[in-house]
Parts: structure tokens; C-alpha cells; sequence
């Protein structure tokens, strides 16, 4: 396993038109919303690690905490060249003081209004790759991409990426101006973009954000069937009951594997994803230093069509127990249609 003093030198660019960022990214949400509480001090710490490890993409969205993972990047960012990292940033989802969650706003306005908010909060002059959460199904995909490219042409946006939508909708995106990256799930439990959505990104020279890799824990090989949640996972159905057990069996499976290569299953994993293609960069939701490092791991791992088919037979595609969201959620993909 790697340790904290790795260097990330690695690197991959967004689709066709994009930056070159870091093999892995970070993906900041854990730090502030659904995954239970966190410690903001360790949070702080491990963007510090990732950054000095050479980890150059930050994954963040301005619901995430209501504004408090920007306000967290910020605050991390203090001491670091803010030239040095991409950031990446989701907007639209509507929330409440609750944390309750109410439909998706990307109409022109709503794109000018969430992107002055988050460059205040970021404190920064510009979004290296601004997207939409969701598709708001009241307002074209054109007029939203139209909005922000006119962010893009102030300055303020440096590249636009989307989030869960499907083939026709990127098509539709993209004719408006290059779409770098399309951030969706993609895990070895969640191999659904296959079908159709990723082979219509590499058509299109779009990249493919990887969010997920390790199914919000479920496949890191540290989740347990006794383990208790009252967060996001709570009501998430690979995480209930049957599903649960199942899942788990096919995370052994997949650890017996990972024995053998002299990795952990997190890495493994991780390093299934990698290996899918140089078009994907996947995004890592360590929350923690010691995550952290074990997650950078995969990078020093190098799979053999041997091993990938090994894998495979050990978590083979559709093998997973559960929808990846809970049926209200499902509703809002657009990837899923």
C-alpha cells in the first residue's frame, strides 16, 4: 500500500477539449453532507494530503452541506496555490434548512445565481468545470448549457461537464459547446454506462468523471453486515437486508482476488476502474488521511487481462443485489431513462 508521501504522477485529460488533471480525483461531499458526521479539522487534512500527494481534481457541489464543503475547499485552499487544482463543481439540487431535498433549478437565472454564490464561497474568480447536478426536466438541456457557456465566455466557467444523463441528452449538450466530462456512477456494481452512455461519450470525446467506485463504501472491503447507518445509506437498497448479504458475498469474492495481488479490495476496485480506459478518472470519497492513502494505492496497481477477467468472474456485471439509488432518486436520472 501506498503511503502518504506518494506522489500522484499519473495523469488524464477531460474528454477531447478538457484539463489534464490527476489519474484520481477527490470527491470532497463526504466531508459535509449524507455520509454522517465528519471532522472538519481530518476533512481539511486529507485535501491537504491529496493535493501535496499531487491529486489535482476536487469534487464538490454547492448543496453539499448548503454551501459548507465550498466554504471547507476554501478554507483548505488558503495556503495552496489555487492554480494548482482543478475544481469541479455540481449545482441545481434544491434544498431545505432540514436538509430535505425539492426538485432540480438549472434555468438560465438559476445557472447565473448558484455560480455567483459558489464563487463567493470558493473565493475564487473562476470554476474549472461547472455542470449541472441534475437534468431539470422543465427547462431544455440547450438553455442550460447555453447559460453557462456564456459563463465560460466571461471568464467565470473554464469548461462544462454534466452529471447522470443519458446518450441523447449529451448529444443534445454537447452540439451547444464541448462538454469535457460526464460525472456518473461507475463501479464494478454499477457498470450500467456501458451500455450505451459511455460508448456515446467516447464518440463524442467526452470524458467520464467516475463517482461511486467503491459504491459509497459498500465494495471497499471495510463495510460489514452488522454495521449500523442513519445516513445516506440508510435508504439506499444495496444496503438493506438480502441485498446487503448478497452484496457482501461478492465483495469476498472480489477479497480473494485482492489477496493474491497483495492489494485490499478498495484498491482493487479503484484499479478496476482505472483500467476501464484513460478517458475515465475516478473520483475517491476519502473523508479521512488513512482512506486516503489506501485509495492513492491504486495507482501502484497494474491489472493483466488475466486479472481483470479474475475480477469479473468475481463480481460479474448486474450482479449487484438493489437499484444504486432509492426509487424517488432514481426518478431524477436522466442516465437511467
Amino acid at each position: 500500500m501506498t503511503n502518504s508521501t506518494h506522489r500522484v504522477t499519473r495523469r488524464r485529460v477531460l474528454g477531447a477539449t478538457g484539463p489534464e488533471v490527476s489519474a484520481l480525483g477527490l470527491g470532497c461531499m463526504g466531508m459535509s453532507d449524507l455520509y454522517g458526521p465528519a471532522d472538519e479539522a481530518e476533512s481539511v487534512a486529507t485535501i491537504h494530503a491529496a493535493v501535496d500527494a499531487g491529486v489535482t481534481l476536487l469534487d464538490t457541489g454547492d448543496f453539499y452541506g448548503m454551501g459548507h464543503n465550498e466554504l471547507l475547499i476554501r478554507q483548505a485552499l488558503r495556503d495552496r496555490n489555487r492554480d494548482d487544482v482543478a475544481i469541479s463543481v455540481k449545482f441545481g439540487a434544491l434544498r431545505d434548512a432540514d436538509g430535505g431535498w425539492h426538485g432540480n433549478d438549472a434555468r438560465p437565472e438559476a445557472v447565473r445565481n448558484f455560480l455567483a454564490y459558489t464563487l463567493r464561497r470558493l473565493g475564487t474568480d473562476h470554476v474549472d468545470v461547472y455542470r449541472p447536478a441534475r437534468l431539470d426536466p422543465a427547462v431544455p438541456i440547450e438553455e442550460t448549457v447555453g447559460a453557462i457557456k456564456e459563463e465560460v465566455e466571461k471568464g467565470r466557467v473554464r469548461h462544462i461537464g454534466l452529471s447522470e444523463v443519458g446518450a441523447d441528452t449529451l448529444r443534445r449538450a454537447n452540439a451547444v459547446h464541448p462538454i469535457v466530462d460526464l460525472q456518473i456512477e461507475y463501479s464494478l456494481i454499477s457498470r450500467g454506462i456501458e451500455r450505451e452512455v459511455l460508448p456515446t461519450a467516447r464518440e463524442l470525446g467526452i470524458g467520464i468523471t467516475a463517482y461511486g467506485v467503491l459504491s459509497r463504501g459498500l465494495i471497499s472491503g471495510h463495510w460489514t453486515a452488522s454495521r449500523e447507518t442513519n445516513d445516506f445509506r440508510a435508504i439506499s437498497p444495496r444496503f438493506q437486508g438480502d441485498n446487503l448479504d448478497h452484496n457482501l458475498s461478492l465483495v469476498e469474492a472480489l477479497r480473494a482476488v485482492a489477496a493474491e495481488k497483495g492489494t485490499t479490495v478498495a484498491q482493487l476496485a479503484i484499479a478496476w476502474v482505472l483500467a476501464q480506459g484513460e478517458d475515465i478518472v475516478p473520483l475517491v470519497g476519502a473523508r479521512r488521511r488513512d482512506r486516503l492513502t489506501e485509495a492513492l494505492g491504486a495507482l501502484d496497481v497494474t491489472l493483466t487481462e488475466a486479472d481483470l477477467s479474475r475480477i469479473e468472474a468475481a463480481v460479474p456485471a448486474d450482479a449487484a443485489a438493489g437499484e444504486r439509488y432509492a426509487p424517488v432518486l432514481m426518478e431524477h436520472l436522466d442516465s437511467e431513462r
